[in-house]
């Protein structure tokens, strides 16, 4: 009889439900939050909130609990923690989410005096670079860790491979042609900046 048509065991169960969970949070969470700050903020100022609901509320539990999952995975297959790389990388995504909240939380409710030519803040590009580099960072796990933790008595389907492929095309792309309003954006915040200061201007006590 062909292994493949066995059930899954224990270890197995645990590794699929830890790739589904991580996959919502890294594949799917992430990049709708990174999305949404990519398209709203080139027509409204009110983009904030709903990227931050996405990205805080709705990805921070999965990646928590695709974190606990993957580390239950680990015991029970008896392997030491953070010992390859996907397991090193999970732990990565994690530091790097957490710092991800942080900086996020420190840029919307702290201005610092120092802009570069054109008016935006350094941490506001370290924000964006290191939102993008969690999500690329998401690739090891199923064509390699599946192998290697569970033996591959049942190998990962084709389909779920071109499937992830899918997911990681599309998000790449639809980032892409949301670069493409970026001067939009860049126009709109300079007019936001700009009314700003003239409305300081404007109530600056005469003494």
């Amino acid at each position: 009889m062909s292994t493949t048509t066995l059930p899954l065991n224990p270890l197995e169960s645990k590794a699929r439900i830890h790739a589904h969970v991580a996959f919502f949070a890294f594949l799917v969470g992430l990049p709708l939050g990174v999305l949404i700050a990519r398209y709203l903020r080139t027509f409204t100022s009110s983009w904030f909130w709903p990227h931050a609901i996405v990205n805080f509320l709705f990805t921070g539990p999965l990646v928590f609990a695709g974190f606990t999952l993957g580390y239950q995975t680990t015991n029970m297959g008896g392997e030491f923690h953070f010992s390859d790389p996907h397991q090193k990388v999970g732990l990565a995504l994690l530091v790097m989410y957490l710092a991800q909240v942080f900086l996020g939380a420190f840029i919307h409710w702290v201005k610092l005096p120092f802009r570069f030519p054109g008016g935006r803040h350094p941490q506001n590009y370290l924000h964006a670079i290191l939102g993008l580099a969690i999500i690329v960072l998401t690739h090891y796990g199923l064509w390699i860790e599946w192998a290697f933790i569970t033996g591959n008595i049942h190998p990962v389907n084709s389909r779920c491979k071109h499937f992830w492929l899918g997911i990681v095309v599309a998000m790449w792309s639809l980032y892409a042609i949301g670069l493409g309003l970026l001067p939009r954006q860049l126009k709109q915040e300079a007019a936001t900046r700009r009314a700003k200061d003239e409305g300081y201007k404007d109530n600056v006590p005469l003494i």
